[in-house]
């Protein structure tokens, strides 16, 4: 969904005021109610990066590959409350079934990173890069991405991959085709082909703002073609970061998740996807040190159910994703109120078009993971 779109529809279901002053626990009194009243009808998957007082009420939790497939598993539930993002919710809708319905408790929970890839960019840079490369080129999108970049890439033979399953899918990638071209998140594409061998000096980046391709060498030379896109959290850690920590905690061992930049991933212990780092900190021995250079709703609940352990943000000053921080108590009992009436509000409904070509991508992923 385009800025513009979830703008106009904000304007149509705005949470009333009401709900803003509600004491917590008269919310939270009725999120459970309104459960138990539904029962397996209603089914709440939230995100590691949500924030307590939603993950609290959720069925499951989980990073984006965890509730992909829990979506996809998920046949007895009529209404799906995505506690996510836009894109997740996209991701549900498209692997459930007709008569289920998923929401959004706030329709501005986004993703800065999937709107920087859009279909009409996407469009224009197939075009050169058909015209520079041939037919030579397999798609692939982070699952961080709009519904329509998924069907793009599933109709160009292409999958949808997530941080835990990259490398895999790279892999299976390559035994389609010679070159790769990775939406829309430039980091963790490097990172994944880095680790798969690849040289850094034969990637080039794809700028969808010039239409143009960055590359100082021989075309013919590259093989993974990175859109020039990013996650505005993770790239705020940086290697002074590291730097400051190695100087003040030299037994601080430093984890961070692969969105974030191919110098900070190389200076850090560790790097690997959400589930990676959760598994982890809770294996980790007592008395260990550990910063954590991911988003902050996660770290600080990593903090609380490891007390055991020293735990810090890689980046001291480091605030929660803002569109991941969106959805609060209000707007889901907002959500499950509207359930309960029978006036279902900021539903996530995916054109029958888009879906058909983005399910190929997405269960080309889920087929080899």
């Amino acid at each position: 969904m385009e800025l513009l779109d979830i703008l106009e529809h904000d304007k149509k279901e705005m949470m009333p005021e009401s709900y803003k002053s509600l004491s917590t626990e008269e919310m939270e009194q009725r999120v459970r109610e309104i459960k138990e009243k539904f029962g397996t009808k209603l089914y709440i998957p939230g995100h590691h990066y949500q924030k307590d007082e939603v993950v609290q009420f959720s069925d499951v939790t989980g990073d984006s590959l965890q509730l992909a497939q829990a979506a996809a598993a998920n046949k007895e539930a009529e209404y799906i409350v995505f506690c996510g993002v836009h894109f997740m919710a996209e991701t549900a809708d498209m692997l459930t079934t007709e008569s289920q319905k998923v929401l959004l408790p706030d329709m501005r929970a986004g993703c800065s990173m999937a709107d920087m890839a859009d279909i009409d960019q996407t469009d224009r840079a197939w075009g050169k890069l058909q015209n520079l490369f041939g037919d030579t080129i397999l798609p692939l999108t982070y699952v961080n991405s709009t519904a329509a970049i998924k069907a793009f890439v599933g109709k160009n033979g292409g999958a949808t991959v997530t941080s835990s399953n990259a490398k895999k899918m790279l892999q299976w990638a390559f035994t389609q085709k010679e070159r790769i071209l990775f939406l829309p998140d430039q980091h963790l594409g490097r990172n994944t082909a880095f680790d798969l061998g690849i040289p850094l000096d034969k990637m080039a980046i794809w700028n969808p703002i010039t239409n143009e391709l960055e590359f100082n060498g021989n075309v013919e030379d590259i093989i993974v073609i990175l859109w020039k896109g990013h996650c505005s959290v993770h790239e705020n850690f940086t290697v002074a970061n590291i730097e400051h920590l190695r100087k003040t905690e030299p037994d601080m061992n430093i984890i961070v998740h692969p969105e974030c930049s191919r110098e900070v991933v190389e200076h850090s212990d560790f790097a690997g996807s959400t589930k990676y780092i959760i598994d982890m900190i809770e294996a980790a021995e007592p008395g260990t040190k550990w910063a954590i250079g991911t988003e902050m709703n996660l770290v600080n609940r990593l903090i609380q159910q490891n007390q055991d352990k020293e735990i810090v943000s890689l980046n001291p000053y480091m605030c929660p994703c803002l569109t991941m921080n969106r959805i609060d108590l209000p707007h889901l009992l907002w959500a499950l109120e509207s359930i309960e009436k029978g006036e279902v509000t900021n539903q996530i409904i995916v054109p029958e078009h888009i879906t058909k070509d983005a399910v190929l991508a997405l269960d080309r992923m889920l087929a080899n993971v």
